[in-house]
């Protein structure tokens, strides 16, 4: 009977050990790969033409992940996007974002040779990655500028999209009062992830 249960025990160790290897490689991505959020993230657009009524938007509910080596997603509800004026936005929703068929955007990248752990001060950045809107993926790159304040890490940038790679039409009636060129800001102030 003893001898059955030490065999039963040995044929199992390869289990064990296998179980074991998973535990620990789970653990140390755990460790090593940490993760900052925010679910309060800044986004704004600009497509102001002058002498015409400013074309802009804030959105202030993005919510972003950051891992310590520098892979970043995003996600925003277009709903979201708040104008001055009302009937801008209820155009932006219906016609020229279709929101209720196309309701977020999102962005998967990396910021390159970033080490969040190592970061002092504030440090200019490379983003690369892959931005999708109505559907459609745009690959992107751009700069940006990252921070460490105490336990926040703040990421600003700039870019430029235009309409019509995210096949959204712009009707010839007020073609001259928005930009060819959207300008987009981001904000995003990361706390880390318990």
């Amino acid at each position: 009977m003893e001898r059955r249960r030490l065999s039963r025990t040995i044929n199992n160790s390869p289990n064990i050990t296998m179980r074991l290897f998973i535990i620990i490689v789970l653990i140390s991505q755990s460790i090593f790969s940490q993760k900052y959020y925010t679910r309060t993230g800044s986004t704004g657009f600009k497509a102001n033409v002058a002498a015409f009524e400013p074309v802009q938007a804030l959105n202030k509910s993005t919510s972003a992940i950051l891992t310590n080596d520098g892979r970043i997603a995003s996600q925003l509800f277009i709903s979201a996007f708040k104008f001055r004026v009302a009937l801008m936005q209820e155009h932006f929703n219906e016609n020229f974002m279709e929101s209720n068929e196309f309701p977020k955007a999102t962005f998967k990248g990396h910021i390159k040779d970033l080490d969040v752990k190592s970061l002092t001060g504030s440090k200019e950045v490379d983003i690369k990655g892959s931005i999708n809107i109505r559907g459609i993926d745009k690959e992107i790159e751009t700069k940006g500028t990252i921070s460490k304040v105490n336990d926040k890490v703040i990421l600003t940038s700039n870019f430029i999209l235009l309409p019509g790679d995210f096949n959204i039409k712009i009707p010839s009636v007020v073609r001259k009062k928005i930009a060819r060129e959207i300008t987009v800001d981001l904000n995003y102030e990361f706390s880390k992830k318990k």
